[in-house]
This record gives C-alpha cells, structure tokens and sequence, in this order.
C-alpha cells in the first residue's frame, strides 16, 4: 500500500491522496474522470470496478434531529432537522476500484455541485459501469453523460424524485393504487402523516 500510495502521489497529486483504516482515496476533479480513471486501469492494472455509488453530503457533519434525546424521547424525531450548512460541492461518485493482478484496491471520489449533476460515464473504460450508473442516477438523479441507456433500474419509471437524497421525504412524494374503473395503477399524493419512528427514552 505504501508503494501505490506513492506511486498514485506522484501521478496526480500528494494533496489528492489520503489513506484510513488502511485504505486508500483518490479525490479527482470530475471533468478529469475519464482521464483518470484510464490511467488507473492502463498504468495501475486497476482492471475491474467493483462498485460505483452516489453520496449526498447535505447533512454531512450535522446533528440528525432536534431537541435532547435524554429528555425529549419519541419527540425529537417527530422532525426532521434541515442542514444550514450549504456545500457547494453536495454530491459525490465514489468509484471501488480492484487490481487483480497486484491485490490492491482503490477508492476514487468525484465531487459534484447541485446545479450541476453531470459526470462522463465510464461504461467505455468498464462496462459493469452500466447498472451501477443507473442505480446512482435514479437514487441520487446523478446524470452519467454518454451513458447508452440512462434510466431508472430500482423504482418505477413513473415515480417522483430520487429517494437516497437526505431531503427526500421519508413517507415519499406520491403513492400509488390500482383503480378498478381506469383498469390501471394510479399515483396520488401521499395520505399519510409524517412519522419517522425511533425508540421512546423512558426515564424511571
């Protein structure tokens, strides 16, 4: 590890790779991920992606809810606690990446700014790229450009928002039923209360 890590040093940057609980990040700019990522699979033999993921940093460093667990109980989750710390940099694809050849692993991290969601696929560098891209687009609506066939993969093509983000609602946007007359399923907005359930503090 010691090698790479001077080796991914000298190649993009000493300030660009950091290392914890014995693994190691690469922090790139996402307008360079192709270039990058090439490189990593021509000159490091980085030859599989093992994973490709969104993040969403809104609350990153931020309490979960308001009040005092100790003497509010059930209470404090009943809201949720919105983030005023504003990121310019919100989102984030993290690529897992596996060098067979010398048993080495590599995680590479792009940031991304909410007004603009948009990053270079890497189906042409790996072509597993293509389920973890679309996965990462309908959870986190991340737009993979040049991707072949970017559409939604774990909800329906009808459904409203993307629902890893940290500021979609819990209970959803809409819900759905099927209606007998129409002879087909129908969305509506949510009927339901907001209710975000944790344990009862109970103080004796």
């Amino acid at each position: 590890m010691k090698e790479l890590k001077q080796k991914l040093s000298k190649a993009f940057g000493k300030k660009n790779v950091s290392e914890s609980l014995n693994e190691l990040t690469l922090n790139i700019k996402s307008e360079d991920v192709l270039e990058v990522c090439q490189k990593l699979k021509d000159d490091f033999q980085f030859e599989i992606l093992m994973d490709l993921c969104g993040i969403d940093y809104l609350t990153y460093g931020d309490s979960d809810w308001n009040g005092n667990a100790s003497s509010s109980g059930f209470g404090r989750a009943r809201q949720a606690q919105q983030s005023t710390n504003q990121k310019e940099q919100r989102f984030g694809v993290v690529y897992h990446l596996l060098s067979v050849s010398t048993n080495q692993r590599l995680r590479v991290k792009a940031l991304l700014s909410s007004e603009n969601l948009m990053i270079q696929s890497v189906t042409k560098i790996w072509n597993c790229a293509d389920w973890f891209e679309r996965e990462a687009f309908d959870l986190f609506g991340i737009l993979f450009e040049n991707h072949n066939d970017l559409r939604r993969i774990l909800t329906d093509y009808g459904f409203v928002g993307h629902p890893l983000r940290k500021d979609f609602p819990m209970i959803g946007e809409v819900e759905m039923r099927y209606d007998e007359e129409l002879g087909r399923v129908v969305y509506e907005p949510v009927s339901i209360e907001p209710n975000v359930n944790v344990p009862r503090v109970i103080r004796k």
